[in-house]
């Protein structure tokens, strides 16, 4: 399965306004609930905090890909939001992060959760994907390169 076809484009901000990491994931909360509204906010927070509370999902080189699992999820649901100063995300490598991807996945799914894990893994990879992502100017042109990497 493909992020484009996971990702509605009303889920990709492109000006991400939080400076620490808890404000990060109620941003990005409001940002996938833009897609999804039927979802319980509550809800989507306290299960990224408890995975947060695990160990940090900012993966390093600018990224972080926090995620959780729902039980009253049907689908697996993306966001994607772009911090242009950084955000402190207790990344692997110390440094802040810019690019997120926001997964929450129905609780009974392991495979597509992880092989969506992997996917976006991939795709951040690239340092050249990564510096398109962080010089794009509007959430349409990011969501465009998403789309024109992701099927690349």
């Amino acid at each position: 399965m493909n992020i484009v076809e996971l990702l509605d484009p009303a889920a990709v901000e492109g000006e991400i306004r939080s400076t620490c990491k808890d404000d990060l994931l109620e941003e990005m909360t409001a940002v996938m609930l833009r897609a999804a509204p039927e979802l319980n906010r509550g809800e989507v927070l306290e299960v990224l905090r408890e995975r947060e509370r695990l160990g940090s999902t900012g993966i390093g080189e600018g990224v972080a890909i926090p995620h959780g699992k729902l039980k009253n999820v049907e689908q697996l649901l993306l966001a994607f939001g772009r911090s242009r100063q950084g955000v402190d995300f207790d990344s692997m490598d110390g440094k802040p992060a810019h690019l997120f991807f926001l997964l929450v996945a129905p609780e009974d799914s392991v495979s597509i959760h992880l092989k969506t894990l992997a996917r976006i893994s991939k795709l951040l990879k690239d340092e050249k994907v990564r510096e398109k992502l962080l010089t794009a100017p509007t959430s349409e042109s990011l969501y465009k390169i998403i789309c024109d990497e992701d099927s690349a």
